[in-house]
């Protein structure tokens, strides 16, 4: 545990299962973790990877933490496995997906986190929702903004605003 608050953002990916509520379980645990200030709206988006799964929805949300980077990592893949997610390949299909996306303005480079994310500057399903709650931060590594970041990916990549019924 750290004395000051650090502000992280998570990227959350359901597919299989009860997506939407999912999504809903795994920000609610997080809320007794963490504060959760922004949480974006839901998003409909095509799987990267392995093409033939179900589409995901996908949010993105603000938080301050005490938590150290690893302890946050501990909290997240703890949530996965309650919500359900096994261990397996990359890309499979999951109840849940938590990445870290940033934690402050830190770069971390160990064999179990990399922080900044490093796929997130290529990925519509994250800089999206990402530019709705937090268009202005700024990527450490890049010097860019989510915006900046945003406009530099080609269409939308399958990525739309879902609508819950």
């Amino acid at each position: 545990m750290k004395d000051e608050s650090v502000t992280v953002y998570l990227s959350l990916g359901s597919n299989i299962g009860e997506r939407q509520e999912n999504l809903d379980k795994a920000v609610d645990f997080l809320s007794q973790k963490l504060q959760v200030a922004k949480v974006s709206s839901v998003y409909d988006t095509a799987p990267v990877g392995d093409i033939e799964q179900p589409r995901f929805l996908n949010l993105v949300c603000q938080a301050y933490t005490r938590l150290a980077p690893k302890e946050l990592l501990a909290v997240a893949k703890g949530i996965e496995s309650k919500l359900g997610r096994k261990p397996g390949k990359p890309d499979a299909p999951r109840p849940m997906d938590i990445d870290i996306l940033f934690y402050g303005d830190k770069v971390i480079k160990t064999p179990e986190l990399i922080i900044p994310h490093p796929r997130l500057v290529e990925r519509a399903f994250v800089l999206i929702p990402l530019n709705e709650i937090a268009p202005d931060l700024v990527h450490p590594v890049s010097g860019k903004t989510i915006k900046e970041l945003l406009k530099g990916i080609s269409g939308k990549q399958g990525v739309f605003k879902w609508e819950s019924s």
